[in-house]
C-alpha cells in the first residue's frame, strides 16, 4: 500500500516538473515572439550581434595592454572636458566649506561676478548663437518672473493651506494649458520639466494597465525619434519598451511596425508632436486609432512643441507652404490621445523648471498620485515625484502667461515660426551639400550632409568655433536648431556661417573637433556606444567638480 502511495506520489512530482517546464517555456517562447514581432528579424539578428560582439570585445580589453590604451584615452578625454568646464589657476577662488560668519549682500553680488568673469561672459547667450537652451520673453518678462520669484521665494506648495495663493496659481496654470490643448474639463499637474512630465505619464499608464487590465509586465512602443525621457521612465519604472523605426523621408514613426509591436502588455503608445531631433511630428491621428482600438494609453509629447503648436492654425500657418510644413491634428480633440505633456518652461517663456502633464480625465490622473496612509509621520500624498516643490517657480510661471496672453504668444508663434521656416529653404536654395530633415512644422529644423565629402559633424565643430551652439544628432548623422526669440535677428548670421562652415568641411576637414570625435567614437566599433558612455559620466563626474 505504501509503495503504491510513494509510485503515485512520485509520478504526480514528475507530472508537476513537466506541466512546470512546459508552461515556462511556452511563456519563454511567446516573449521571444512578441521580441522578434515588435523587433522584426533582421534587427533582432543585429541586436544579437551585436551584443555578442561587444561582450566579445569586452573581452579583449580587459588584456592589460588594452587596459592600459582605454584608460589613456578615457584620460585624456576627461582632461579636455575639465579643462573646458573648471577654472584653473592660483588666482582661482574656491569656496570648499562655509565661512565662518555670513557674508553680505554686496560681498555675495560681487563674488558671483568675479565667478562669471572667471569662467567667461555670463551674457554670451545674448548673441542669440543657441539651439534652444534659453527661451527668453525678454528683459520686461525677465523682470515679470523676478518680482513674482521675490514675493514667493519661500512657498512651498506641498502645504496648500499655509499658500493658498502658490495652489490657485498652479491650478489656473494646468487650466490654462488644458484649455490651450482643447481639454477644458481635463486634468493634469505641474512638474519640474518635460522629463518628469513624461515620467509620470509613464507611471500613470503603468498603474492603471494594472489595475484596470492586470498587466504586470508592461511594455511601451515608443518612435526611435521619442524624447530620451520615455527610455529613461522605462529604465526607472522596470517597463520594456520597443523603438520602433522613423520613415527616413517624412520622418514619421512606420505605423505598421507600430502595430506589429502591441501586444496584450503594451500599455502605452508615444507621438511627438513635434519630436526633440528633427522637429518633425508623427501621425497623432492614426495613433490614436491604434490606442482606441486596443484600449491603450497615447501619450504625445508636445514638450518642446510647447506653446508654438497650439498656436499654428490661429496663426495661419498650420496648412504650410507648397506642401510643406503642414500641422497634423495632435491634441485631445484626437480620439485615443489619454496624455500629453507641455513644456511652461520652454516657448511659454516661464522660468526654468516648470512643465505641464495633462490628462484625459481626472480619473486617469489619480493613478499618478501617490498615497501612503500609513506612514508613521501621518498620511503623506503627493501628486508628482517631487515632495516639497519651489512655489516661486509656480508664481513665475503665472506671472509670465498672464503677461503674455494669447495675443503675445501668438505673435511670438508667428515669429518663430517663421524664422525655422526661412533658414530651412534658404538651406535648400542655396547650400547643395545640405538636405532638411522631413518636413517639421514649427520652430525646430534638422540638416544633414548629402555630400559624400561633407561630414555633417565636422560642419558643426566649424560652427562652434563661430560661437554657434548647436545639437547634433545621430540618426541620421545631423545638425538641428531650435528657433527662439534670440534667433530672430541672426537668421543671415546664422546662413553666412553655415555656408563658410560647410566648404571649410568640404575643403579643409580637420577630423579632430568634439562632435567628430564623440560621435566617431560611438561608430567606431560595437563597444563605441559603451566608450561615449564613458565619456558621458566623465562629463557629469566634472559637473560636481569643484
Amino acid at each position: 500500500m505504501d509503495s503504491g502511495r510513494g509510485v503515485l506520489s512520485t509520478r504526480t512530482y514528475e507530472a508537476l516538473k513537466t506541466i512546470l517546464f512546459f508552461y515556462v517555456l511556452l511563456k519563454q517562447s511567446v516573449k521571444v515572439q512578441r521580441h522578434l514581432r515588435a523587433r522584426g528579424l533582421v534587427t533582432s539578428v543585429r541586436e544579437f550581434y551585436t551584443w555578442i560582439a561587444r561582450h566579445v570585445i569586452m573581452l579583449v580589453l580587459r588584456m592589460p595592454s588594452a587596459q592600459r590604451k582605454v584608460r589613456t584615452q578615457m584620460d585624456k578625454a576627461k582632461l579636455e572636458i575639465e579643462d573646458k568646464l573648471v577654472p584653473k589657476g592660483a588666482d582661482v577662488t574656491r569656496h570648499l566649506a562655509l565661512p565662518e560668519k555670513g557674508q553680505t549682500p554686496e560681498w555675495i553680488l560681487a563674488e558671483m561676478d568675479k565667478m562669471d568673469n572667471e569662467m567667461g561672459s555670463p551674457n554670451g547667450w545674448k548673441a542669440g548663437k543657441l539651439s534652444g537652451a534659453v527661451y527668453h520673453g525678454g528683459d520686461d518678462m525677465e523682470r515679470v518672473i523676478v518680482a513674482a520669484y521675490a514675493k514667493y521665494c519661500v512657498s512651498n506648495p506641498l502645504h496648500p493651506d499655509v499658500f493658498p495663493a502658490v495652489r490657485k496659481m498652479e491650478a489656473e496654470i494646468v487650466a490654462m494649458t488644458l484649455k490651450l490643448f482643447n481639454n477644458p474639463d481635463g486634468a493634469g499637474t505641474m512638474t519640474s520639466g518635460g522629463t518628469e512630465s513624461i515620467i509620470m505619464s509613464v507611471k500613470t499608464h503603468r498603474d492603471w494597465a494594472r489595475a484596470v487590465k492586470g498587466i504586470t509586465e508592461p511594455e511601451i512602443i515608443i518612435p526611435a525619434s521619442a524624447h530620451a525621457a520615455f527610455d529613461k521612465g522605462a529604465a526607472y519604472l522596470k517597463i520594456k519598451f520597443h523603438s520602433v523605426p522613423v520613415d527616413p523621408v517624412t520622418r514619421k514613426v512606420d505605423l505598421k511596425a507600430v502595430k506589429r509591436a502591441i501586444n496584450p502588455n503594451t500599455i502605452m503608445l508615444v507621438g511627438s508632436t513635434v519630436n526633440f531631433p528633427d522637429g518633425n511630428q508623427d501621425d497623432i491621428e492614426a495613433l490614436g486609432k491604434l490606442a482606441a482600438k486596443y484600449k491603450i494609453g497615447l501619450h504625445v509629447d508636445c514638450c518642446l512643441g510647447s506653446f508654438i503648436v497650439p498656436y499654428l492654425e490661429k496663426a495661419g500657418l498650420s496648412e504650410g507652404v507648397n506642401g510643406k510644413y503642414k500641422l497634423s491634428p495632435f491634441d485631445f480633440r484626437v480620439p485615443g490621445v489619454t496624455a500629453i505633456s507641455c513644456d511652461t518652461h520652454k516657448y511659454g517663456f516661464s522660468p526654468k523648471g516648470t512643465s505641464v502633464i495633462m490628462y484625459r480625465d481626472a480619473e486617469l490622473r489619480r493613478y499618478q498620485y501617490y498615497v501612503n496612509p500609513d506612514w508613521s509621520g501621518g498620511v503623506y500624498a503627493s501628486p508628482s515625484l517631487s515632495g516639497s516643490r519651489p512655489g516661486a517657480l509656480i508664481a513665475g510661471t503665472w506671472a509670465a502667461m498672464q503677461y503674455m496672453g494669447s495675443d503675445g504668444y501668438l505673435e511670438s508663434c508667428q515669429a518663430i515660426v517663421t524664422c525655422a521656416r526661412t533658414i530651412a529653404d534658404t538651406i535648400v536654395a542655396s547650400i547643395p551639400e545640405l538636405y532638411i530633415l522631413g518636413s517639421p512644422p514649427a520652430s525646430v529644423i534638422a540638416f544633414g550632409s548629402r555630400h559624400p565629402k561633407v561630414n555633417i559633424h565636422e560642419v558643426g565643430d566649424k560652427m562652434s568655433r563661430r560661437g554657434w551652439h548647436l545639437n547634433a544628432l545621430t540618426g541620421p548623422a545631423a545638425l538641428h536648431i531650435a528657433c527662439t526669440r534670440l534667433t530672430l535677428d541672426r537668421i543671415d548670421v546664422f546662413i553666412a556661417d553655415l555656408k563658410d562652415s560647410v566648404q571649410e568641411a568640404k575643403v579643409q576637414p580637420e577630423g579632430k573637433g568634439t562632435m567628430v570625435s564623440l560621435y566617431g567614437l560611438g561608430k567606431s566599433s560595437a563597444v563605441g556606444p559603451a566608450m561615449v558612455g564613458q565619456v558621458a559620466t566623465a562629463f557629469l563626474d566634472t559637473l560636481y567638480k569643484a
